[in-house]
């Protein structure tokens, strides 16, 4: 008869597979793939619900720029992830799609960074030297997908550096702004990341690690919409009363 420690096994890897060496992909479980799927289909739809009350709500130009700037790059990472994620799941057999979906999804990641500090950016008071970084992240987003084009998996490492370094580089400078009000929920969303990051290179060690890296990207980003939603898209007269 099987001993328990070997049906604890059997049972485990039905949820999750052996760890991969570090120059190949991780293979998810079918339990797995439902669930890397279903923890960001969920917030596609209040994504465009989200960045369609910013687009309302702005007062002028900019504000409408960066309501559609910062909403294509949140809407677009969780409709990317989720095709990327259902490709990979059922239709695994259509290797050159799943293998240019997962390019784009790792991509799609950079520009959601760059267009989730536009609004700060964009509509807060900048110093002359920090002004700099409303170009200047959309180049490192710009690199960071070019690193993608030709590295894609090779530098596992690398590449949850240069995600690092692309969210914490701007930061510097949102930290810095004489208006500091959103700081601690851009701090606490930043967390969330982090934490986060602990789970998305830990595949075959937790199951459903992936799935569980994604609940924190939309703690993380739902974090930083209701500091973008109160403190800069919030009529004044509003803010005051929630203020209160």
């Amino acid at each position: 008869s099987e001993t328990p420690s070997l049906l604890k096994i059997q049972k485990l890897a039905e949820f999750m597979n052996h760890r991969v060496p570090a120059h190949k992909r991780y293979q998810p479980t079918e339990y797995e793939h439902a669930a890397n799927c279903a923890t960001h289909a969920f917030w596609i739809i209040p994504s465009i619900l989200g960045s369609s009350n910013l687009y309302f709500l702005s007062d002028d130009d900019w504000e409408t720029i960066s309501a559609w700037i910062y909403g294509l790059g949140l809407c677009g990472l969780f409709v990317v992830s989720t095709v990327f994620h259902t490709i990979s799941w059922k239709k695994s057999h259509l290797r050159m799609v799943e293998h240019c979906l997962h390019m784009f999804d790792r991509m799609v990641i950079y520009f959601f960074i760059a267009a989730s500090y536009a609004p700060w950016l964009n509509l807060r008071e900048l110093g002359p030297w920090a002004s700099h970084m409303r170009w200047l992240v959309w180049i490192m987003a710009s690199v960071g997908t070019i690193y993608v084009f030709f590295f894609h998996e090779r530098y596992k490492l690398v590449e949850l550096l240069c995600y690092i370094v692309m969210g914490f580089f701007p930061a510097l400078v949102i930290l810095s702004m004489p208006n500091t009000e959103g700081i601690w929920e851009l701090v606490t969303g930043g967390v969330f990341y982090c934490l986060g990051m602990v789970f998305f290179k830990s595949d075959g060690r937790i199951p459903f690690a992936h799935a569980i890296w994604h609940l924190f990207v939309a703690f993380g980003a739902g974090t930083h919409y209701y500091a973008i939603w109160r403190y800069l898209y919030l009529p004044s007269t509003l803010h005051t009363k929630v203020s209160k």
